[in-house]
């Protein structure tokens, strides 16, 4: 088939290759999500009678062979093709004849491309919220487990003040459930639907678009035509950013990961199955998850910044330069699921040493802890502070697990209170939960199949 806007012309094979670039390798990702969104619009079309009830059967009829195709790899997109939406009217076209050459009526790619985009990112920043849960949930586990072992707090990477592994790994997963509510809260801007607005002006055409989001199960329609092409970019970017605060906990974790398993320090060993070898020395066990996990971090990072700066002075309609905010979103989004995955695995995993925990509960660690106590009996701190900073062999250790449990206040190592943040990430999970079914449940009135993921990792 040709290209979707060929006419008396061919174009030059060089710009066939810039112009297209990878974008018939990425768009398999949104195979499924155009199919889905091209049934909506079939049935719009429908009810302005474009498309007889016969034709519209064998468009649906395509459109749910092309989902079960590429939910076995099996649909394929050629560089010639541009993308997916060429590739799946050209299929339609072949299998189901004349027919496949009116789908198009009233959308543009641009409005076409945009609302596959938007199933994407709804179902991938909720299944990405639910994810995140899940390694909430280790860590708060992790973090009961060990919430009475003590463990050097530090400042400047120096021994500071007596903590523990449960107030250090709780840290991380209320870190984490914030950053999953930060995603959930983002679905109400994603989830409206830009189809109908077509070259960023609307259609002539008396496209109910009500009709069309409904049947996708958008919570409402985007309003403005041309905001909803505006909003190309700057919707991805925003998922980018909720990605990217997750990638900087994880950056963090595997900071403090790396340090903590040093031999020199010895407070948790690694599971081996997610330690790699060396081809040279055959003693290494080396934590290639953890460096990895920061550089990912700054590929998630880079990808949020690549799509804001493609789109940060491009003039109102559309542009092609949107085009090439499609892999950093893509790309950055299976970053941030590996990343999160891998974190679940290392927590699982994670081997706890109590002696070298107990070792590192020096002396000096309780300095200030004298220096509180002297001033709770009413001496003045500043006078106590000196004192004690000048005699710092005299301060002796008391009972490392003895000294995390004296602080009570809410939040620290003695009071985790970790039985309100589980319950507020049962709360976001099953929240994410019901809105799965929910999309699940606009894709099988589209399809008729039982199961069908537009996010197929």
């Amino acid at each position: 088939m040709a290209k979707l806007w060929q006419k008396s012309y061919t174009l030059d094979t060089l710009m066939e290759e810039f112009s297209v670039a990878n974008d018939y390798l990425v768009d398999q990702e949104l195979v499924i999500a155009d199919a889905l969104a091209s049934i909506a619009h079939a049935r719009t079309l429908q009810k302005l009678s474009l498309l007889s009830q016969g034709e519209l059967s064998l468009v649906e009829e395509g459109l749910r062979e092309v989902i079960l195709l590429r939910q076995d790899d099996a649909f394929p997109i050629h560089l010639e093709d541009e993308d997916c939406h060429t590739a799946i009217e050209a299929y339609l076209t072949e299998t189901k004849g004349e027919v496949g050459k009116k789908i198009h009526t009233g959308r543009s790619r641009n409005d076409q491309v945009q609302t596959a985009l938007r199933l994407w990112m709804r179902e991938f920043a909720t299944r990405l919220a639910l994810r995140t849960l899940s390694l909430v949930d280790h860590l708060f586990a992790f973090a009961d487990e060990h919430r009475a072992l003590p463990m050097p707090g530090r400042t400047h990477m120096q021994i500071a003040m007596p903590s523990s592994v449960g107030l250090w790994a709780a840290s991380f997963g209320e870190q984490l459930l914030d950053s999953a509510c930060r995603l959930i809260d983002l679905l109400a801007i994603l989830d409206q639907s830009p189809l109908g607005s077509a070259a960023s002006y609307g259609s002539t055409l008396p496209l109910d678009r009500a009709f069309s989001a409904s049947e996708m199960g958008f919570a409402k329609v985007q309003n403005n035509v041309l905001y909803a092409n505006n909003s190309r970019g700057f919707f991805e970017a925003m998922l980018l950013d909720s990605c990217d605060y997750i990638a900087l906990t994880l950056s963090k974790l595997a900071q403090d990961l790396l340090l903590f398993t040093l031999p020199e320090l010895g407070y948790f060993s690694l599971p081996v199955e997610l330690l790699t070898g060396s081809s040279i020395m055959p003693q290494k066990k080396n934590p290639d998850g953890l460096e990895l996990a920061r550089s990912r971090a700054a590929v998630i990072g880079g990808a949020a910044t690549q799509v804001k700066t493609i789109i940060r002075s491009l003039p109102s309609g559309y542009n092609r330069d949107f085009q090439d905010t499609k892999g950093p979103l893509l790309g950055g989004a299976r970053a941030t699921w590996q990343l999160v995955g891998i974190f679940e695995r290392m927590i699982e995993g994670l081997e706890v040493h109590e002696d070298r925990l107990l070792g590192a509960c020096t002396a000096e660690l309780y300095a200030t802890d004298v220096v509180l106590s002297r001033v709770a009996a009413g001496e003045h701190f500043r006078d106590v502070y000196r004192d004690v900073g000048l005699n710092l062999g005299a301060v002796e250790a008391p009972d490392p697990v003895a000294a995390i449990g004296e602080r009570t206040s809410v939040g620290t190592s003695g009071n985790l209170a970790l039985d309100g943040q589980r319950h507020a990430s049962n709360e976001l999970a099953a929240q994410c939960k019901d809105r799965l079914v929910g999309y699940q449940a606009a894709y099988h009135g589209l399809c008729g199949l039982d199961e069908v993921v537009v996010v197929l990792y």
